[in-house]
């Protein structure tokens, strides 16, 4: 298997159906899906069941956050490469075979998709731009790494690398744990641009602005803790 694609959900019933249809179309030859659904309260348990091919898995577990169902997702991934992909309709399916190839032919351990790269509409509400903008500064001053969209949802890597991963965050802080845990571990990180259709706190945007604060709180811990700590025993 080429490539894991990881789903979480958490009452996406209205966006679902579609999003999985785009992801077999793009990816159906070569990848596996793995939905986890995240205690959700709509049909969407149902909607993954009934959309669910035979190489891929539906699991379902307690409300605990984004980061747990990452997680659980991560644990019963087969693919060489591992990514997620948010069940709204913010970035496209259809650009992950272009990554996929990308990390491949360079023999990558670990490929990001930059909104930044591409000329498009950034954001419905300005605080998120620039909230992430300052985010992936910080990421950059501490780790010094070289990235231009740290906290996007398109973060290819490789699967072996990621099994020896210990995350453990179960909200939203799982993101910047796994850019920091690569970074400390010494995983160089590349970009390539990707399209971003962003998505209203309206139209069922999670994320909010006491997120950015565990987001930074994130960055200072790991970057002090001693390295040996970013290794499964």
């Amino acid at each position: 298997m080429r490539l894991t694609i990881v789903i979480p959900i958490f009452n996406e019933e209205k966006t679902l159906e579609a999003i999985a249809t785009r992801v077999f179309a793009a990816c159906g030859d070569f990848a596996e899906v793995i939905f986890v659904d995240d205690g959700s309260k709509d049909r969407s348990l149902e909607i993954a069941r009934s959309l669910a091919r035979p190489q891929d898995t539906v699991l379902t577990k307690e409300n605990g956050g984004k980061g747990s169902a990452v997680r659980m997702g991560y644990a019963h991934a087969k693919g060489t490469y591992v990514i997620v992909q948010d069940a709204d309709l913010e970035y496209s399916p259809e650009e992950i075979p272009g990554l996929l190839s990308y990390a491949e032919e360079h023999h990558l351990e670990a490929l990001f998709g930059s909104r930044r790269l591409k000329k498009q509409k950034q954001f419905v509400h300005l605080l998120f731009f620039l909230g992430g903008s300052v985010l992936t500064y910080i990421c950059n001053l501490l780790y010094g790494t070289k990235l231009t969209d740290q906290p996007t949802c398109y973060k290819m890597v490789r699967g072996d690398i990621l099994k020896t991963i210990p995350l453990q965050e179960n909200d939203f802080r799982f993101d910047p744990e796994l850019t920091c845990m690569l970074a400390r571990r010494g995983v160089r990180i590349l970009e390539q641009p990707i399209s971003y259709h962003p998505r209203s706190l309206q139209e069922g945007k999670k994320i909010c602005w006491k997120d950015w604060f565990k987001w930074v709180w994130v960055f200072l811990k790991l970057r002090f803790v001693p390295k040996k700590a970013f290794s499964v025993s």
